[in-house]
């Protein structure tokens, strides 16, 4: 009888580790071939626009293109997987953290570019002494329009929700101050990232295997619609994707 059970035992053992998954976790960067410009001014400190005192409290600069001079590498591109893969790590099956913040500072969103994730709240706060507004242009999702009052703080903003994942980044304006836009991009998945302002980014915890990738940045797009990504056990370090001044002259489509 002992036996018997030693023998199960040592079956289910192997059975568990002949279907263990391995897990792998990519690294890279975007970076930008040519001559990087200088920084557009948006406008002036003391400037005439809506809310001076607030909106131009500083010289204020557009953040549709933020690259830095020294790595050459492009913020606020999305990398992410278009649709979830077969299997998700146990670790990543709930967002961490359940709540993030979208705040308003100097008329100015921030994060610029942010992923949320299926199950995850964004709440929507103004660190700024007047009223915004948040309003969202979805491709599948509900649109959005909240008013934001003045000063408000973390724990006290408005819960907006997204069930639903989006196919593209879906832009996010103020409609009181229309220089303000950001992106979010809704998955539904935890296999998607923002470069920082290094160009930098990190997704952990792939399943192993070949994956197919898009990248994409406001300015232009698709930087690539088809990236692909072979994931092997472990650390992986990418070979870094570089992009042409040429192609950030226009607007994202």
């Amino acid at each position: 009888m002992k036996m018997m059970v030693l023998s199960a035992s040592l079956m289910l053992c192997c059975g568990v580790s002949a279907i263990a998954e391995d897990w792998g976790t990519i690294s890279g960067q975007v970076v930008v071939t040519g001559d990087i410009p200088a920084p557009v001014l948006l406008h002036a400190k003391g400037a005439q626009v809506k809310d001076p005192a607030v909106c131009a409290a500083a010289d204020t600069y557009k953040d549709d293109l933020v690259i830095d001079v020294d790595s050459k590498g492009l913020a606020n591109v999305f990398i992410y997987l278009p649709k979830a893969p077969k299997s998700i790590h146990p670790d990543l099956k709930k967002p961490d953290p359940a709540v993030v913040v979208f705040d308003q500072k100097g008329c100015m969103f921030t994060p610029h570019a942010m992923v949320v994730l299926g199950g995850q709240t964004v709440e929507v706060i103004s660190s700024d002494a007047i009223a915004h507004n948040t309003h969202t242009y979805p491709l599948k999702n509900q649109a959005i329009n909240v008013l934001v009052a003045a000063n408000t703080a973390a724990g006290k903003g408005l819960a907006v929700d997204y069930k639903i994942s989006e196919s593209l980044p879906m832009k996010v304006a103020c409609d009181f101050h229309p220089w303000m836009q950001a992106y979010w991009m809704v998955v539904d998945h935890p296999y998607a990232a923002v470069t920082d302002k290094d160009g930098k980014f990190s997704i952990p915890n792939l399943p192993v295997g070949e994956h197919e990738f898009r990248v994409w940045h406001e300015r232009k797009g698709y930087l690539e619609r088809k990236y692909s990504v072979k994931v092997q056990k472990g650390d992986n370090e990418l070979k870094p994707v570089e992009v042409k001044i040429a192609d950030l002259k226009g607007d994202g489509k």
